[in-house]
């Protein structure tokens, strides 16, 4: 049988060891919330003119579509930025819509007549280059800047 003094000592003990766990458990809880909130920003410069608007597609690296915005075009630039991303590696294309129609216009052989492009600039001779070029890491507050070809 425990005397009165060890009691109190056993249960002083015990209070802080369970003030230790739930300030770890907080703590811990609070560094997951974080950490899974990453910011991503496209900068697309080098654009023809102001007219129209991008569209574009966010890709995570299994080519599914995670989002996609429709954004405008000042000083030749448009910039678009996509909150709450896990870490991961994404990709993004892009079209620049002059006449804002919602679809990327092509010739009569199928060739693009407005701008296009590839997270990592990734383009070919004859044609993208394969996905796993286009992909990059977000992680924390993530820029890419990319340019259309035309």
């Amino acid at each position: 049988m425990l005397s009165p003094l060890h009691r109190n000592i056993d249960l002083q003990v015990m209070k802080k060891y369970l003030g230790f766990i739930i300030i770890s458990i907080i703590l811990f809880s609070c560094g997951q919330a974080v950490s899974a909130q990453h910011t991503l920003i496209v900068e697309i410069e080098d654009l023809r003119n102001n007219s129209g608007q991008i569209s574009l597609e966010l890709l995570d690296e299994n080519k599914n579509q995670v989002d996609g915005q429709t954004a405008s075009i000042k000083n030749n630039k448009c910039v678009i930025t996509f909150k709450n991303l896990k870490t991961k590696k994404y990709a993004v294309r892009y079209f620049h819509d002059e006449d804002a129609n919602r679809k990327m216009e092509s010739n009569l052989i199928g060739i693009p007549i407005e701008g296009y492009g590839l997270s990592n600039n990734a383009f070919g001779k004859f044609g993208p280059k394969k996905f796993e070029k286009w992909l990059f890491l977000v992680k924390g507050k993530t820029t890419i800047r990319v340019s259309p070809k035309y």
